[in-house]
């Protein structure tokens, strides 16, 4: 089988910004490799081993370190498995499982089965919350609470947005320089985040770009799947456009308990600290089914069906 990468050298320039990110996150963590049918899986821990559970999946050609990176005031509450996504990452096996089917969520239903975790929260960013739709769709009873944040497998996006971030990613991928990844990028990152845009400048050209597009969720495909959800989007997303995606949402997800459409952002949130505090400040009220107070009018946290809710600025 061919691999994902373009050669070995790319793939351990990969892994080196992983342990770069890794050494730099403030909380202590631990490796594992977990066996499965589709070949070894990567995951990172951080969090005291008697919290709650939760599983982190990180969006298309990231790793586990830099997911944590921006969400590891989780490890506070919650006992964290950030897990590098199978076909996604240099730590995990090299080998691509099919976006047709549920072979993703399977093989996240054997990784948990090999954490040795019945069910525990799960929160998806983008490529990552089409893999979370996924095990929701093959193994409802295995999540507890489900966040999803602009997640891939839910809308698809004008012609016009799929120019405007597919142009600039060619012109980057034929004659690559740092103009023209920074003109890419500028489509996709809200905040111009050095770290985020030397790894993407080199995984974009590490990876083969072959990938398929996720088949998206279909109505009725997730009614027997029924824990408390909560789906976040970005009013200036070009891949999933924030008000469409929070609309299906309400149509396929029985139980969305909040929507929350974060305005002036991209694809990519801000990856500012005060940003990264309250998302997942966010996060674990919604996970530990406490009442945010502080919620401005015109976002929905109790019932996400109910209106779309107004943009809600990102935190400084």
């Amino acid at each position: 089988m061919k691999s994902i990468f373009k050669s070995e050298a790319a793939r351990l320039g990969l892994v080196a910004w992983y342990d770069r990110v890794r050494a730099e996150l403030t909380v202590p963590t631990g490796s594992l490799q977990v066996p499965t049918s589709l070949g070894s899986t990567h995951v990172l821990t951080a969090g005291d081993v008697d919290a709650p559970s939760m599983i982190l999946l990180h969006g298309a050609l990231a790793n586990s370190a830099l997911l944590l990176r921006e969400l590891q005031d989780l490890s506070n509450s919650f006992r964290v498995h950030a897990v590098d996504v199978l076909g996604q990452s240099a730590l995990s096996a090299d080998a691509r499982p099919s976006v047709s089917n549920n072979d993703y969520g399977r093989w996240l239903e054997e990784v948990m089965e090999g954490l040795g975790l019945p069910r525990a929260h799960v929160v998806g960013v983008s490529w990552g919350g089409f893999v979370a739709i996924r095990l929701a769709a093959h193994a409802p009873e295995r999540i507890e609470r489900l966040a999803l944040l602009a997640p891939a497998g839910m809308v698809g996006s004008p012609l016009s947005n799929h120019v405007r971030v597919g142009w600039p990613m060619t012109r980057y991928l034929l004659s690559p320089s740092q103009p023209r990844l920074r003109a890419f990028l500028a489509q996709l990152l809200t905040t111009p985040d050095e770290d985020w845009i030397g790894y993407l400048g080199d995984a974009f050209l590490a990876f083969h770009m072959n990938m398929k597009v996720p088949a998206r969720v279909r109505s009725g495909e997730l009614a027997g799947f029924h824990a408390p959800t909560f789906v976040l989007g970005a009013d200036r997303d070009l891949s999933f456009p924030g008000d469409a995606l929070l609309k299906r949402a309400a149509e396929v997800f029985p139980n969305l308990q909040r929507a929350e459409l974060v305005a002036d952002s991209k694809h990519c949130p801000p990856t500012t600290p005060a940003f990264r505090e309250w998302l997942a400040r966010e996060l674990t009220g919604f996970f530990l089914d406490e009442v945010d107070e502080g919620v401005s009018p015109g976002s929905k946290q109790k019932d996400g069906r109910d209106g779309r809710p107004e943009p809600r600025p990102p935190r400084p």
